[in-house]
């Protein structure tokens, strides 16, 4: 019986950003200027406008920007807490991209002290 060969389907990179520098993760200007240095650098073609809703302010740990950037070949979304002064970055796409470029440009952006980092393929 022949092995059947594992289809990739995509690659995600999920970052999790700590002690980020607190006048990036909310300002709405600077998460468009995020996304669209991000699909230059990782050359992703955007799709749409980017939306950067802020919200979760019934709680004070919930409160802050999302961010949603359809890219032609899937999404690059991030989720910012004023509070906790933290940014959890998801960027999934069906064509590789350079995965250390992507965490290293992301973890300078807002400045974070500390990130957690997994790569995944599904």
């Amino acid at each position: 019986m022949k092995k059947k060969e594992k289809k990739i389907y995509g690659y995600e990179l999920v970052l999790d950003l700590f002690e980020c520098d607190v006048e990036v993760i909310t300002s709405k200007k600077k998460l468009q200027e995020y996304a669209d240095k991000l699909c230059a650098l990782i050359k992703m073609k955007q799709f749409g406008k980017t939306l950067i809703p802020y919200f979760g302010e019934r709680e004070e740990f919930t409160r802050g920007f999302s961010l949603v950037q359809l890219i032609e070949t899937s999404s690059i979304t991030g989720h910012f807490s004023d509070h906790w002064k933290t940014a959890y970055i998801n960027i999934f796409s069906c064509t590789t991209y350079d995965q250390a470029l992507a965490k290293k440009f992301t973890k300078e952006f807002f400045g974070a002290k500390r990130v957690k980092s997994r790569f995944l393929t599904r």
